[in-house]
């Protein structure tokens, strides 16, 4: 395992931009250790409609950065009381989401700290069920990231205020709010710590799990390529936001995989637009299946046989084919014009 040192950088267009070229561009003879602390900022899943997620005119007002990652799942509140871990090794078809495998070494340092932690639902790790932190994953087919969020001390309610929390992600009686579903980790800490202590603590404990680690520091024209990729995808309006897409049909539905969101546009009979949002993983871009659809009619018959050689769980995990089906063409919500 080797540490890769991000010179305290919080700008999270840079610390996204360096896991990612990371990933792509380090020995893949080595498994990677990246960690960086973000200044505020809302990191979007790679498969979500970022307008959607955010509280736009709050986002605004505060300055708060919005990036999108590479990978799935959902919306996170980032600030400099959240740590961010990336594990980026070979990719590995038992590994990828098998999210207790990357976590474990984690839980166990957390544990070692006097925190109940442990890995519960899809990606989140809990103490007491409250999340203190939340994984995601992505593959390039050849290698693979595994990141997640570690919550020491940060504002939770900026959480509720910076995000738009659906109904969906709400498992009460009541309209309950996502504040009471998450926890700092300091809550559980008889002895208050800063977030460089806790960082050298985890670090610390990660080490002593592995025989190899040493640090890695980026040459002068890594670092230019880092920039480079921050210019031109993460510091972007159309990375970040993206158009949103003109549709007259919306099909959403939770599912065991995550909540898989379709705005579709049919005109003359015929899809035009189809766009796939989500806070589902999967290994597989969901632009491949937006693009098999276009131009088909709406059509069940036609949908179902041009899904016939399509492997569904590549782009959701497992999520039976019948039931993607179901939801592109089942009951329709009309959107007003």
């Amino acid at each position: 395992m080797i540490f890769i040192d991000n010179e305290g950088i919080n700008d999270p267009t840079i610390n996204l931009a360096l896991e990612e070229y990371a990933l792509r561009n380090f020995n893949p003879e080595n498994d990677y250790l990246l960690f960086y602390i973000n200044e505020p900022s809302i990191i979007i899943g790679r498969n979500q409609n970022t307008l959607e997620e955010i509280n736009f005119d709050y986002v605004e007002e505060n300055d708060l950065h919005v990036v999108r990652r590479v990978s799935g799942g959902g919306a996170v509140y980032h600030d400099f009381g959240n740590l961010n871990f990336s594990f980026i090794t070979n990719h590995d078809v038992k590994s990828l989401n098998n999210f207790a495998k990357f976590t474990e070494p984690v839980i166990k340092i957390l544990r070692k700290m006097g925190i109940p932690a442990e890995l519960k639902g899809r990606n989140d790790v809990l103490a007491n069920d409250k999340k203190i932190s939340g994984n995601a994953q992505f593959s390039t087919g050849k290698r693979m990231l595994h990141h997640g969020t570690l919550l020491l001390d940060s504002d939770l309610e900026e959480v509720v205020k910076a995000l738009n929390v659906k109904m969906t992600k709400i498992q009460s009686k009541g309209h309950k709010s996502s504040r009471s579903r998450v926890a700092n980790i300091s809550e559980f800490l008889s002895e208050k710590i800063e977030i460089e202590e806790f960082r050298a603590l985890i670090l610390k404990g990660l080490y002593n799990e592995s025989e190899d680690f040493e640090t890695y520091h980026l040459s002068a024209e890594e670092w230019k390529a880092v920039y480079a990729l921050k210019d031109e995808k993460y510091g972007t309006w159309e990375w970040n936001y993206g158009k949103s897409p003109k549709f007259n049909i919306q099909r959403s539905k939770r599912f065991p995989v995550g909540e898989i969101d379709l705005r579709i546009f049919v005109e003359k009979g015929e899809i035009i637009n189809f766009k796939i949002y989500g806070d589902f993983f999967g290994k597989e871009p969901v632009t491949q299946l937006e693009n098999l659809l276009l131009g088909a009619r709406y059509d069940r018959q036609e949908i179902n046989k041009l899904l016939e050689p399509v492997i569904i769980e590549d782009y959701f995990g497992a999520l039976p084919k019948a039931d993607f089906l179901e939801l592109v063409y089942g009951n329709d919500e009309i959107e007003a014009s």
